[in-house]
């Protein structure tokens, strides 16, 4: 899958943060890459040669890095609007 292709599926799963480059799950979606851990409450960072998760866990941050060329799908999970 082509890089451009995953940055508008992160793009389209959250918003940006102001005043960085980084961007935050929208609420009610969760985010799975390589079928994976399934992140939920995330901040991401789409760099140049990588893609940061960044998520909370009790008093802890875990920070999980995927190389661009190694990601081969990207699950975005939402509620069914009526």
């Amino acid at each position: 899958m082509e890089k451009q292709t995953l940055e508008k599926v992160f793009e389209y799963a959250s918003s940006p943060v102001h005043g960085t480059l980084s961007r935050k799950l929208r609420k009610g979606v969760k985010i799975q890459v390589n079928d994976g851990n399934v992140f939920e409450g995330a901040t991401l960072f789409l760099g140049d040669e990588f893609v940061r998760v960044t998520v909370k866990v009790g008093e802890e941050t875990r920070n999980t890095y995927y190389a661009w060329d190694k990601i081969c799908c990207v699950t975005t999970i939402g509620k069914v609007e009526d």
